[in-house]
């Protein structure tokens, strides 16, 4: 895995100025548009409502009047739209002024999308990246924006430059499915989070505390400290040992503690119950000496 950010490349690397076509301005394609601009790159813009191309145009951005015009304005081409159809319906559009060029596909969707986008790039000559944005649009130009790109590797080293003045990209490998997998797995990791703070959130807010203060003084360090163990999990999960070094499984399902003092609070359960119901299954199937990280086999077998 490679990765580049603006920590890692050079001044020199930053200096080059690109053309770059961006084929969508919503929050995030306006965000990239702007991050391009600011590291000198020359921009040129195109949306399907054309008021949203004005303030890129303020700041420097060329408007194109059409996707056609957009592509053959540009060496690398990004398309940041709604799904996958609208966007080959812009690779349509832009036809034989593609070829040569390379298309970075930011549009969130499946592996099966990304082989797929991938093929009808090619039969138009282009070279194709897809790219997972792990950020919201105001992080667009920081270290803390991830960009997981997977596709073309000589694509991929030829516009490192220009990732990384978007934020810091990281190469996953040839296969276009691989990055939209990574998007969808950590989405998923993400989800998890905030699914759990928010019925944390509505136990304390059950008791009349101020949940600001929980989160701030009490959540965040814990899930801090927590998330240390995950590496340890991994390793089980690529190992297929489970054996318990803390509280296994069984003891952690002996009573539903969360479960039932929720309900006392008047706080709903559907957030914890389907994990909980997992947990009992591995219990039920003879494996409560086993670590939490052995309920992957229930979600995915070997």
């Amino acid at each position: 895995m490679q990765e580049t950010g603006r920590g890692t490349e050079t001044a020199a690397e930053r200096a080059v100025p690109r053309s770059v076509a961006v084929l969508g301005l919503g929050n995030m394609g306006t965000a990239l548009a702007d991050a391009l601009l600011t590291a000198g790159h020359r921009v040129t813009v195109w949306n399907r409502t054309a008021a949203r191309t004005a303030g890129p145009a303020e700041r420097g951005a060329a408007v194109a009047a059409t996707v056609e015009a957009a592509a053959e304005a540009a060496d690398l081409v990004i398309v940041c739209v709604r799904d996958y159809p609208a966007v080959g319906e812009l690779l349509d559009r832009a036809g034989p002024a593609l070829e040569g060029r390379t298309v970075l596909n930011v549009t969130n969707g499946s592996p099966a999308e990304g082989r797929s986008m991938a093929g009808r790039a090619a039969a138009l000559g282009a070279g194709y990246l897809d790219c997972g944005v792990m950020a919201v649009p105001a992080m667009i130009g920081s270290p803390e924006a991830l960009l997981l790109c997977s596709g073309s590797e000589a694509a991929y080293a030829s516009w490192r430059d220009v990732l990384g003045a978007l934020g810091r990209g990281s190469y996953l490998g040839e296969d276009p499915g691989l990055a939209p997998l990574a998007d969808l797995a950590l989405l998923t990791g993400m989800y998890g989070m905030l699914g759990g703070f928010l019925h944390a959130a509505a136990l304390v807010r059950s008791a009349g505390a101020s949940v600001g203060e929980f989160t701030t003084d009490q959540l965040v360090p814990w899930l801090r400290a927590i998330a240390g163990i995950l590496p340890g999990m991994a390793a089980q999960v690529d190992s297929g040992d489970y054996t318990a070094t803390g509280s296994d499984l069984a003891m952690q399902v002996s009573h539903d503690a969360i479960g039932d003092v929720s309900r006392a609070q008047g706080v709903g359960t559907e957030l914890f119950d389907p994990l909980l119901g997992l947990m009992r299954r591995r219990v039920a199937d003879g494996h409560g000496n086993e670590d939490l990280a052995g309920v992957v086999e229930l979600l995915h077998r070997r």
